[in-house]
């Protein structure tokens, strides 16, 4: 769909929504290495994707869907049409496909693989989705929610100062708002879709590069890759910035490469206010951080000795070549 044709009201109405189906789908696409990593997307990466492969050695028809459901530059319509308004969780989200006719699903997947000829196909690929969100989404689901939280709060604050425009041009590769009701989903020449009395989700996922989805006649969604990735930096804040400062302060520090408020912050880590605002305020006064206003909330960002600390402490740890 190369372009939406989104009224007023269409966007009045819209909001962002998470997905645990979306997230699995995301997870399961890195697992089967049709698209690309992102650091932080997996927990343990070596070890969960030898155990996905060693999962799906046994499974033909696992890999047949596999191989049908994830082709350059598309996705299966099985996986992508977003959630109801009353499916909360990744088991409400799964009834779709559980409940599938075998037919429906082969003609979704638009292969001729024999090997998905089976009268329980829809129970063999849930089992394929259900093994990823256990083992590895659901574990870690608490620590990407607060990721998605910052990622939205983000991106209604910039919408609210900066219009449609600033929120949705970079939300995903190759979408970008038009003007004039019109939003460019990708670069291919289909024919514009109506979304007249329909209702628009954006739902983040750690997803490199994201898809869009519906449930005809009214209900669409763009899923995106969510910004600020997983708090990345509890991890790869540097350890001689955290012997230095504290790793709770090295955290904040090496998050703040872009302008962050304290609820961002605090949704992020998963730290308490308080002490967010505590260690704050010892990086205000070590000249560390700066802060500005922006609407309502004050936003925190490194200075340029911020930075310079930060590409220290990173230095002292790369191994001479």
């Amino acid at each position: 769909m190369g372009v939406w044709l989104i009224d007023a009201d269409v966007l009045a109405g819209s909001r962002f929504r998470n997905s645990a189906l979306a997230e699995t789908v995301a997870t399961l696409g890195v697992l089967a290495g049709s698209w690309p990593y992102r650091p932080g997307q997996l927990d343990r990466p070596a070890q969960q994707r030898a155990a996905f492969q060693a999962r799906m050695a046994d499974d033909p028809v696992g890999r047949a869907f596999l191989k049908a459901a994830f082709r350059p530059n598309w996705l299966t319509d099985i996986l992508c049409p977003p959630p109801e308004d009353d499916e909360h969780t990744f088991d409400d989200e799964m009834q779709r496909i559980r409940t599938a006719s075998p037919a429906a699903l082969r003609a979704d997947l638009a292969g001729n693989d024999p090997v998905l000829d089976v009268p329980d196909l829809p129970s063999r690929i849930s089992a394929v989705l259900d093994w990823v969100w256990a083992e590895t989404v659901e574990p870690d689901w608490q620590r990407r929610e607060r990721a998605f939280e910052a990622d939205t709060i983000a991106r209604t604050r910039r919408l609210s100062t900066s219009g449609w425009a600033s929120a949705l041009d970079d939300m995903r590769p190759g979408m970008r708002w038009l003007g004039e009701g019109k939003l460019q989903i990708n670069a291919y020449d289909y024919p514009p879709l109506d979304l007249t009395n329909g209702q628009l989700l954006f739902i983040p996922t750690t997803s490199a590069r994201g898809w869009v989805g519906w449930r005809r006649p009214h209900r669409y969604s763009v899923v995106y890759p969510c910004a600020g990735m997983l708090a990345e930096g509890q991890r790869s804040a540097p350890g001689a910035l955290r012997r230095l400062i504290g790793p709770a302060r090295a955290t904040l520090l090496t998050l703040l490469d872009t302008p962050m408020s304290t609820t961002q912050l605090v949704s992020v880590t998963g730290f308490a206010l308080g002490a967010v605002g505590n260690h704050l305020r010892i990086l205000l006064d070590a000249q560390l951080v700066r802060r500005r206003r922006a609407g309502r909330s004050v936003l925190y960002y490194r200075t340029p000795d911020g930075n310079r600390l930060i590409r220290a402490t990173t230095d002292t740890e790369t191994p001479p070549t």
